[in-house]
């Protein structure tokens, strides 16, 4: 535990000290939630703001999740992740803070999400269904920050990752449930929008602030997140720089 949270705190103070990215990181996903939510124009029954404040969580723990690979990619390309390789902490510690850093950052933009989400008209929801929508979010967190180590550990330069992340990001939002009901989407999207990993994670946390406790799609994450937890863990313990 003592090098994981080395490592995190490592990358916490790496990731404070550019005050230009941190604020970006912050003020972006406010920005999605104030004009997607309340520019948009929808025909939509009920609170739209409520609808669409789950897509944009969810999206911020995926631009979080993905940017966070770029971390890997940077300590490979300037030489630090050898070193650390060489060091007797277990490579598993090095793996495991990384993810949980890139977690736990997506975690603070979501939490700036629902304050505004408040502040501009949300329902105030319980602090038992806070609690199993921070669940969710960390769950998929996991998953897509795993999920981008992963890819990092396989490219060997930073232009390739950016251009793999740009490949998928905005298809997985656009392709899921965030933006509109699976009911008034086309066929075929409301097909591909319900095998989506993201509608698993937004579908769960709309559940949970109607007040229903999402058994299957966390059931779903969670064996994703173990699955590619895992693959990810195997790779990171083959690697060499």
């Amino acid at each position: 535990m003592r090098g994981i949270i080395t490592y995190i705190h490592r990358d916490f103070l790496k990731w404070t000290r550019g005050k230009v990215a941190v604020f970006s990181s912050l003020v972006m996903p406010a920005a999605w939630l104030i004009f997607v939510g309340l520019a948009l124009p929808v025909k939509f029954t009920g609170n739209y703001l409520d609808f669409i404040t789950p897509g944009i969580l969810v999206m911020t723990m995926l631009s979080a999740g993905l940017s966070g690979g770029a971390l890997l990619m940077f300590d490979k390309i300037l030489g630090f992740l050898n070193k650390f390789l060489a060091l007797p902490t277990p490579r598993a510690s090095i793996l495991i803070g990384k993810i949980l850093f890139i977690t736990g950052r997506g975690l603070i933009q979501a939490t700036i999400i629902l304050v505004v989400a408040l502040l501009i008209g949300a329902t105030l929801i319980s602090p038992v269904q806070y609690g199993l929508t921070y669940l969710v979010l960390f769950l998929f967190g996991m998953l897509i920050s795993a999920f981008a180590t992963t890819i990092a550990l396989y490219l060997d330069d930073h232009d390739s990752y950016s251009a793999f992340n740009t490949m998928i990001s905005m298809p997985l939002f656009f392709t899921s449930s965030a933006l509109m009901p699976y009911d008034v989407m086309p066929a075929w999207l409301a097909a591909i929008a319900r095998v989506n990993p993201l509608s698993f994670a937004i579908d769960a946390v709309r559940d949970v602030t109607a007040g229903v406790f999402p058994a299957l799609p966390i059931l779903v994450l969670l064996v994703l997140t173990a699955i590619v937890l895992a693959i990810c863990m195997q790779v990171f313990r083959k690697v060499t720089i």
